[in-house]
């Protein structure tokens, strides 16, 4: 049987790691933040990238912040776009966006780049309560439209009116770029979902802990947002791990939260929050059930998440009972991929996982083919909506909440 594992995620060329530490070099600020080294991946080589098409997306890109996101999916480096503008709020970061991205045009906000009719597509790395407003003033200009993590921050009325938006604008390509939807892991699962070799999913998990020593100062963030929210308010790096596998939704939601166990330095935040830690039990649409956690303490840095079927399960790799295996080499002989594609040249795979190229390119293959992107609206909401009401639950000590369930 051919194994799909632990050893075939691992193997990745010299030429992917140096190039994976050339974009973290241009990326200045982001060097060391966690996420960002994770540069190792794993896909079918033998088969190169094939054009679709040869038009130019004319795109433009906003936002060089403490993490320099803008720049990090390789967009500008995409054979099929034209890099039309760039831009940041702050003079010196758009300056240096624009030198980076060797792009002449610049603009000092989103508000005048949307202005341009000669752009097609905005792809906003802008901090994150902002994103589902500034997708929307991008379809409501009738651009296409990316967003960074999460689809909208702490106002439950913002996921509204981005999903009416898109209903409004359904010729309009929106995406949220969610990191481990490219991991090598979770593109395997989704496949393997798909194919039925799993059944349904009885149990799954995602994590994601982003350790952070006491008393350190958190990342830099515009109007100091990361210091305003709470764990379950940036969810999706480990959602992803049941609803980006799946395409369902979670129904209703248990969470507990932890704060630290000093009492007298439990200190609310700006929303009176105290919690650095957050555990969801979610139910999900088929009748499973999902862990997931967004953890602050210490220990190894994850992205990660597991499932477990009917017929079979997925830990890194795969292991199944007699139906499953049956499953699982009747999908590979009809021809079932389970490694990603190979990118365009130029458009490394990047950070987090290697998942960064692929986003980028998944946007504007799905632009040019006028289909769905990885992440759509839906499974945009489904991976973070949940969230709010995990952390609504926490406040209420572990009382069950529903979740809204979505559809365009």
């Amino acid at each position: 049987m051919t194994q799909f594992s632990r050893r075939s995620f691992l193997a990745a060329s010299m030429a992917t790691a140096a190039a994976g530490k050339a974009l973290c070099g241009a990326a200045g600020a982001a060097e060391g933040i966690p996420g960002f080294d994770q540069t190792k991946t794993d896909y079918d080589r033998t088969k190169t990238w094939k054009p679709f098409s040869d038009r130019k997306v004319r795109v433009g890109i906003v936002g060089h912040g403490v993490c320099q996101f803008g720049l990090a999916f390789d967009i500008q480096n995409h054979p099929n776009v034209e890099l039309v503008a760039v831009s940041d709020l702050f003079p010196d970061r758009c300056a240096d966006m624009a030198k980076i991205a060797k792009c002449k045009k610049t603009y000092p906000s989103l508000e005048e780049m949307v202005k341009d009719d000669s752009i097609e597509a905005i792809y906003c790395a802008t901090d994150a309560p902002s994103h589902a407003k500034h997708a929307v003033l991008c379809m409501e200009h009738g651009k296409h439209v990316a967003t960074a993590v999460p689809a909208f921050r702490g106002d439950i009325d913002d996921a509204e009116q981005l999903l009416e938006c898109c209903r409004k604008h359904k010729g309009l390509v929106y995406a949220m770029f969610e990191t481990s939807r490219f991991h090598d892991d979770l593109y395997a699962m989704e496949k393997l979902y798909a194919a039925d070799v799993f059944g349904r999913l009885v149990y799954s998990e995602g994590e994601y802990c982003h350790p952070h020593s006491l008393g350190a100062p958190t990342l830099g963030s515009y109007k100091n947002w990361r210091e305003n929210g709470c764990p379950m308010w940036y969810p999706t790096h480990a959602t992803a791990y049941y609803v980006g596998v799946t395409h369902k939704s979670f129904v209703d939601v248990s969470c507990q939260g932890t704060a630290l166990f000093d009492k007298s330095k439990r200190v609310p935040n700006g929303i009176g929050n105290i919690f650095n830690s957050e555990v969801g039990l979610f139910r999900t649409a088929e009748g499973g059930i999902s862990r997931m956690i967004i953890c602050a303490s210490q220990g190894e840095y994850l992205e990660a998440g597991r499932v477990r079927g009917e017929y079979a399960g997925f830990n890194q790799t795969f292991v199944g009972d007699a139906t499953g295996k049956k499953r699982y080499n009747e999908a590979l002989k009809n021809g079932l991929q389970l490694q990603k594609y190979a990118l365009p040249p130029g458009v490394q795979p990047g950070g987090h996982g290697g998942s960064h190229g692929y986003l980028g390119d998944d946007f504007i293959d799905s632009i040019l083919r006028g289909r769905k992107p990885a992440v759509d609206v839906i499974d945009a909401l489904n991976m973070t909506v949940p969230g709010y009401y995990a952390h609504l639950s926490s406040m209420k000590d572990g009382e069950t909440m529903k979740i809204p369930q979505y559809s365009l």
